[in-house]
């Protein structure tokens, strides 16, 4: 299952996130995948695509991460898969 991940760094301040990630890595339990992230160019918010089975293995993340930012985390499906349900009914 795909989850979209929105962290919001505390103050907009990214330089802790890189420098915690540079130092330890991702911080992620086997079982959770990185698919891919995107931030803000006013380092507002990070938008990271993750994909797991077990939504524990997300909470396990989050609380790596949970002093340096604020985290929602929205289950998502593809669009092409989308398509597919909603095309019956066009």
């Amino acid at each position: 299952m795909l989850f979209m991940v929105i962290e919001h760094f505390k103050n907009r301040d990214a330089v802790p996130i890189y420098k915690r990630f540079r130092e330890q890595g991702r911080m992620m339990p086997e079982g959770l995948n990185y698919v891919g992230s995107w931030v803000e160019a006013n380092f507002d918010r990070c938008f990271q695509l993750m994909e797991c089975n077990d939504l524990r293995l997300l909470q396990q993340w989050v609380l790596q991460w949970q002093d340096l930012g604020e985290f929602e985390i929205v289950p998502v499906v593809l669009s092409k898969e989308t398509m597919e349900i909603i095309t019956p009914m066009l």
